[in-house]
């Protein structure tokens, strides 16, 4: 059995140490029964702490499955390799639709109203704009109540249909390529440029706690960015640092970011 302590000391460190006991319960329960669990939703940094306690588990694997092909959020299975059945990961798939001719909803809409009916976004997966609508997937034992409460979004009144997981369309996201120099490889300096505005404003989001960074709240603007590093603005998607290109003759660093809008 892992060292259940010696783990979460490990994770304090990150802050990550309530996930961790959460998934280590997890990881226990399957070693226990021979069997598997599946977790809540998991964004691709909580997907990276649960590889980190199955490797400290002999015979546990992990595998996720979060609907969409390519989704971000996805729930995880830790799975003994004594067991020789199908996992479940009790996933549920909507489609919800409103009239787009008065009407134009955000991510950030959606998400609200599920928030505003009392739901954690760990019962949620990723929500993805279609033509029709939006799709989004959640933990199959909140569907009936998902179904039951969500009536409307933002202002607009909405229809909710279940689907079948093989009608999720293919998550596509548009890339805008920013190539731009910054004063200095700091979070707000970076992010502000990755998103077009002041540098002060980006402050005060992050300040805000409006800003993750590969997928943990920013601590604060003096933060250093990395190449590879992935920055996410509440309701304005995702900044890639795609490369660090070097220092101008006029002292400054030259970056090339990936926005994902």
């Amino acid at each position: 059995m892992a060292d259940r302590e010696k783990i979460l000391r490990y994770f304090k460190a990150s802050g990550d140490d309530e996930l961790a006991a959460r998934l280590l319960d997890i990881a226990e329960f399957a070693k226990k029964t021979s069997r598997y669990k599946v977790s809540e939703f998991l964004d691709p940094h909580g997907y990276n702490v649960a590889e980190v306690i199955a490797a400290n588990f002999d015979n546990i694997k992990v595998e996720a499955n979060g609907g969409f092909n390519g989704a971000e959020r996805k729930r995880v299975a830790f799975i003994s390799e004594e067991y020789r059945g199908t996992v479940d990961f009790e996933l549920t798939c909507f489609l919800v639709k409103w009239d787009k001719r008065y009407y134009e909803i955000s991510h950030r809409d959606v998400l609200g109203a599920f928030m505003g009916i009392g739901c954690k976004r760990e019962i949620l997966g990723d929500i993805v704009f279609v033509p029709d609508g939006a799709q989004f997937v959640a933990d199959s034992s909140f569907a009936n109540f998902i179904q039951s409460n969500l009536t409307g979004i933002a202002s607009a009144n909405v229809s909710l249909e279940e689907i079948a997981e093989s009608d999720l369309l293919v998550k596509e996201e548009k890339v805008k390529v920013i190539s731009s120099t910054v004063a200095t490889l700091r979070l707000d300096a970076i992010a502000a440029a990755g998103y077009g505005m002041s540098r002060s404003r980006m402050a005060d989001e992050i300040k805000g706690q409006n800003v993750k960074i590969n997928w943990k709240e920013a601590k604060n603007g003096a933060q250093s960015v990395n190449e590879g590093d992935v920055i996410s603005f509440r309701g304005r998607g995702r900044v890639e640092v795609a490369e660090i290109r070097g220092t101008t003759k006029k002292g400054r660093t030259a970056v090339t970011l990936k926005r994902y809008i």
